[in-house]
């Protein structure tokens, strides 16, 4: 095998894609099984269009929601609107996803699913690595790909140093109908020690999805009673807990979400997506990263597979364009995430940006690329 891809998302599914299309033997391990819901905003920066019809992928066909314009609101229900410079899309990651596998098993991708990594070792003898799954199967490589998202326990195999860090961050998603949203703005809304996004989707649905700490839902028990305690104190929220219809029975939970720097490149293997580096949320970037990381990746890879150049050289070439293309980004982000941890410093700063418009657009700029 050429490359092997240890997770099935969209920086997973995009750098297969990519990687197929240039004629690579490509291999995929996802520990699910095609569609399935995921812990997302589902909003898409338009910067990912160009890429994604490269790819043979356009998300047209999937009758995105169009979004342009964007709205935050304070804990005590304050707002202030901007228009999105490049607009994006919002799209379900059950539908997204599944229409990327789709894509990539007509392109020759092999699909390993409901399969678990449980150690990746490099061989300098053959200049490969050796991928042992759950079952007792392994793989070999020329190339892996680290494209499994937030958190797994190969962080810990492959001995990363944020996984030995606690992260107080939990992050819940639904998916609603509620009329009369808008459906083309993407609102993002603050409360005590979180912010909640949420933004329509295909059909008529809308996708919320909200960032807290575990010592909130450790205060109130459960997630309802820290919802009704907590999340509706924002008046924007309280309509949208009271007024939505949950289309399915329980949410979407993942914990330990962690913001804390990380190494694109981890003992030979390339990190991709938020296996890279996570945005906060409030940013609302993080898929339109994804992607764009998958590209990046896929030209490095490439380069090496066809004799271009080294791996010591694929691996600087691949986190130095990483850190260029991201690095500003996140710090950025986890700057702005700092701005809007409590009730009163939330206010004054929405308050404050609400006459100074320019400096909101600035923000998104620092947080968003270019089409690529």
């Amino acid at each position: 095998m050429d490359i092997l891809l240890i997770g099935g998302g969209l920086a997973g599914l995009a750098a297969a894609l990519d990687l197929a299309g240039r004629g690579h033997r490509v291999a995929v391990v996802e520990r699910k099984q095609y569609p399935f819901h995921k812990v997302c905003g589902e909003y898409v920066s338009n910067e990912v269009l160009p890429y994604l019809r490269r790819l043979g992928a356009d998300p047209a066909e999937l009758a995105p929601a169009a979004i342009s314009q964007f709205l935050l609101s304070s804990p005590g229900g304050r707002t202030l609107s901007s228009p999105l410079d490049l607009g994006g899309f919002g799209v379900s990651r059950f539908l997204l996803d599944d229409f990327l596998y789709q894509r990539g098993l007509a392109r020759g991708v092999t699909f390993h699913l409901k399969s678990t990594v449980t150690d990746v070792a490099f061989d300098p003898a053959t200049n490969q690595h050796r991928v042992t799954l759950a079952d007792g199967r392994q793989l070999t490589a020329r190339v892996v790909l680290g494209t499994y998202g937030k958190r797994a326990n190969l962080d810990r195999q492959l001995q990363r140093s944020f996984f030995a860090q606690r992260s107080p961050y939990l992050g819940v998603k639904y998916h609603l109908r509620l009329p009369g949203f808008p459906r083309d703005v993407i609102a993002l809304h603050n409360f005590a020690d979180g912010y909640a996004g949420i933004s329509a989707i295909e059909e008529d649905k809308l996708c919320f999805c909200y960032l807290t700490s575990r010592q909130n839902l450790k205060r109130h028990g459960t997630i309802p009673a820290m919802e009704a305690a907590v999340l509706a104190k924002n008046p924007h929220l309280r309509e949208i807990l009271s007024a939505g219809e949950v289309l399915y029975p329980q949410p979407e939970v993942i914990n330990e979400i962690s913001f804390a720097p990380k190494q694109p490149v981890e003992q030979h293997v390339l990190m991709c997506g938020d296996a890279a580096g996570l945005i906060t949320p409030l940013c609302g970037n993080g898929m339109a990263m994804a992607l764009h990381g998958a590209a990046i990746a896929a030209d490095a890879a490439h380069d090496f597979l066809a004799g271009k150049t080294t791996r010591a050289a694929m691996e600087m070439q691949y986190a130095q364009a990483w850190r260029a293309q991201f690095g500003a980004r996140l710090r950025v982000g986890r700057a702005v995430q700092r701005l809007f941890g409590g009730p009163v410093l939330s206010e004054a700063v929405v308050g404050g940006l609400r006459h100074w418009p320019g400096a909101v657009q600035a923000l998104m700029r620092r947080t968003h690329g270019t089409p690529f």
